[in-house]
């Protein structure tokens, strides 16, 4: 039997990285034809029918190079940071056996941390709790939630945004179940096997970021962002589904239960969280070791760190 984890340990990896709207799929495009696959590291982009808010990669892109993980779950299934290690660990092994550099890309943070350092310790999940804490979310609003894990977890709540439906969920079922608190828990702050991935972070300056994800914004809505939050209310959609959980969606929902219809005040909310997200973003990327950070444009540099860290695995 293949043992994943040393398959992983034992060949090259690779971490791309960056905040919402940098450039991550663009860059995807200058790799090598053939070379690589790409592991989905994007919490939303693994949903179905979740495409312009979630800025997944268009066809032409998907054709050029393998993607793993993207529309794997409907939007009203759970998609822990657990199943995305055993997966992204599963991707991985498949890519190898074609010969191919599998490239972790994405800006979900929590998904880099776990794979790179393990699970934590904490127990696995109780779906009967799991569901009263999401009745309780439904009744009574996601930042009442919040405030009850700032009462019993504030390490936990402190790291946790008021918005991140799925972590708040996680942290008040832990401590349901265990009378512990999540950040109780010890989190591995070792590499797992040993990992030694290349860690590629892209960056730009501020202001140019900001341009950026605001453009990308205006872009959504003329792609049909507003006729595919239609087909989802359609589908049945609500604001406690996972997927709908992401910036680009509940926007929407938060907009609805305030009465407001005012398509540019939508979009200027999903503009002022993409831009709060990046922040956070970078925040937790740079807190990483060994990263090499370039600007997506410096597909120079990108050839040289790929080559040398390629060279030395060979």
């Amino acid at each position: 039997m293949l043992n994943i984890h040393q398959t992983i340990k034992n060949n090259p990896l690779v971490f791309l990285f960056g905040p919402t709207g940098v450039g991550k799929t663009e860059l995807l495009l200058h790799l090598e034809p053939g070379s690589c696959s790409v592991v989905n590291a994007d919490s939303k982009q693994v949903y179905r029918h979740l495409d312009i808010g979630s800025a997944k990669p268009e066809n032409h892109v998907l054709h050029a190079i393998t993607h793993y993980l993207i529309d794997i779950r409907d939007p009203w299934e759970q998609f822990t940071v657990g199943d995305f290690v055993n997966l992204a660990d599963e991707a991985c092994v498949s890519i190898y056996k074609n010969n191919q550099v599998p490239v972790i890309c994405g800006g979900t943070a929590y998904y880099f941390k776990h794979f790179f350092y393990g699970l934590p310790s904490s127990p696995p999940s109780d779906p009967a709790i799991r569901d009263e804490i999401a009745t309780l979310a439904r009744e009574k609003g996601l930042q009442w939630c919040h405030d009850q894990l700032a009462s019993i977890d504030s390490i936990s709540a402190g790291r946790i945004h008021p918005s991140d439906g799925y972590r708040i969920t996680r942290a008040l079922e832990v401590y349901r179940t265990t009378g512990k608190p999540l950040s109780s828990y010890i989190v591995p702050s070792t590499a797992r096997n040993n990992l030694d991935p290349l860690i590629i972070g892209l960056q730009r300056d501020k202001k140019e970021l900001d341009e950026r994800i605001n453009n990308r914004v205006s872009a959504m809505f003329d792609s049909g962002l507003e006729e595919e939050i239609r087909n989802l209310i359609d589908m049945g959609a609500t604001e406690q589904w996972p997927g709908i959980q992401g910036i680009g969606y509940r926007e929407f929902f938060i907009a609805a239960s305030q009465g407001i219809t005012d398509r540019s005040e939508i979009a200027e909310m999903i503009r002022k969280n993409s831009r709060a997200y990046a922040k956070r973003q970078m925040t937790f990327f740079k807190s990483l070791p060994n990263v090499h950070w370039i600007h997506p444009e410096d597909t120079g540099r990108l050839d040289r760190l790929l080559n040398e860290y390629l060279e030395h695995h060979r």
